[in-house]
């Protein structure tokens, strides 16, 4: 423990560690690099032009005082010098002797210390007295050269007024630099507390859902950045899992409650059939037939409640992808057009061209069998029924099932897709009553809609008939 003391006491602050203020740290040290490379190539490339341009000064004078020789011998050459030098001119002059005796000039000796005879450059200083009377020396660059004569002449030229001017553009940029790297920490904290704080709502989100609250929600501030995608992203995925909890939850709940009233009459009718064998009154073999046919009921309807509850708890139907209905439709129509004329049904089948739905084909197929089933259950031998894919000009794909049935009452038809219900006369039809509340559930998880409606009308003893459509969305 007491190893571990001082690691705690001196551990950097929160804000110090997060990623985007050590982005920031990152950041200004190769904006830094970068800044000292420019500063150095500023510096060089000023100071070489100074230099550059005090030479071309120098040379352009040693050319004149050459030319004056050239045309009226040292004479004149000593005269420019000695006007030259009284002056205000920046540049120094010396003239001397081919054995280096000074003639004329404005310094006393040649900076140059050993000349053999070819132009040479040379820096030296300049002593100087300030207006303060002080003793100062200036940088100076200058060039000795040999005349015709013999004689040796030297001019020099002050630098120190621009390597002053240089330092100081090196300074201001250095404050300049210095001041960019203050603002940008202070830009990286700032950038890092905003960030903490919409990272610390996630997380408190994250730990609230740890904790076993799926109602916690992330908070969008609407700015349409990352944070807020990442925040939308996070609620959406929440979203999911509560319903899929619920969905769960009710799963569990709806298999109990509707399969007690079918396991309750499955056990009563089990009763019944021992105690009429056990009695000498019932067949044996009948029973266990009849117990089958139940226990069948029973998986029929736990398939039926577990298929409706995942819909509902998924909110839409899983691997969707797109699929041509009619096709799927002709599928189904070929499984139940023997059963349509085993009953004594007219069956017919209307298929449109060029179709293209999107959806899960599994859920769909099972919806349509379930409406072809509910069809031929409750319509009387000698009647017709009607399969039918088309395009409505609002570009929805229907299904449709259209029988002479007996039909559901208008007042009915938003009750008979609820579970379990049955109306009064399909009570002696075998059934569990969630047939319709299947395609139901399967036509809202596909963003679609049920559509019931009275079929083609009373014609004797048959109708009005039904009308069941189930209507996708347009592709």
């Amino acid at each position: 423990m007491a190893d571990d003391a001082p690691a705690r006491r001196f551990r950097l602050p929160r804000i110090f560690r997060t990623t985007p203020f050590r982005l920031t740290v990152l950041f200004l040290a190769l904006f830094a690099s970068a800044a000292m490379a420019l500063l150095a190539y500023i510096y060089v490339a000023t100071a070489g032009e100074a230099r550059r341009r005090t030479e071309a000064e120098i040379s352009r004078e040693m050319h004149s005082l050459e030319s004056a020789y050239d045309r009226a011998g040292l004479a004149a050459v000593n005269q420019s010098v000695i006007e030259r030098a009284a002056s205000e001119r920046s540049l120094v002059y010396l003239l001397m002797t081919p054995d280096q005796k000074r003639i004329s000039g404005s310094i006393p000796v040649s900076p140059v210390d050993r000349f053999d005879g070819q132009p040479t450059w040379t820096t030296f200083s300049l002593t100087d007295v300030d207006a303060a009377g002080r003793t100062v020396k200036h940088p100076a660059r200058g060039l000795q050269h040999r005349l015709a004569g013999g004689q040796l002449l030297f001019v020099g030229a002050d630098i120190g007024e621009d390597e002053a001017y240089v330092v100081q553009v090196v300074r201001a940029l250095w404050g300049a630099g210095a001041l960019i790297v203050v603002l940008g920490l202070c830009g990286g904290l700032l950038m890092s507390r905003n960030v903490s704080r919409s990272m610390a709502s996630l997380t408190a989100v994250v730990d609230a859902v740890r904790g076993g609250d799926l109602g916690a929600r992330a908070h969008v501030r609407g700015a349409r950045d990352e944070f807020d995608e990442l925040a939308a992203g996070v609620n959406e995925m929440l979203d999911r899992l509560e319903r899929s909890m619920a969905g769960h939850r009710h799963a569990g709940d709806a298999i109990a409650h509707d399969l007690r009233s079918p396991l309750t009459r499955l056990r009563a009718r089990l009763e019944v059939a021992y105690l009429d064998v056990e009695a000498g009154k019932g067949d044996p073999e009948q029973a266990l037939a009849q117990a089958l046919e139940d226990t069948d009921g029973v998986l029929k309807t736990f398939a039926a409640v577990l298929a409706i509850a995942r819909l509902q708890a998924a909110g839409t139907a899983p691997n969707q992808a797109l699929f041509d209905p009619s096709e799927l439709a002709a599928n189904i129509a070929e499984l139940y057009e023997p059963l349509c004329e085993d009953k004594g049904l007219d069956f017919d089948a209307e298929f449109g061209k060029e179709l293209q739905a999107r959806g899960n084909q599994e859920f769909l197929s099972q919806a349509l069998a379930n409406l072809l089933d509910n069809a031929i259950k409750y319509t009387p031998s000698g009647g017709a029924i009607m399969l039918r894919v088309r395009r409505r000009s609002s570009g929805e794909i229907e299904f449709s099932v259209t029988d002479t049935g007996p039909g559901v009452p208008e007042a009915d038809r938003e009750r008979v897709i609820q579970r379990f219900v049955r109306l009064e006369n399909s009570r002696s039809e075998p059934g569990s009553g969630l047939g319709l509340s299947l395609v139901a559930a399967v036509a809202e998880a596909h963003g679609g809609r049920l559509e019931i409606t009275e079929g083609p009308g009373k014609v004797g003893e048959m109708g009005p008939g039904l009308r069941v459509a189930l209507v996708l969305p347009r592709a």
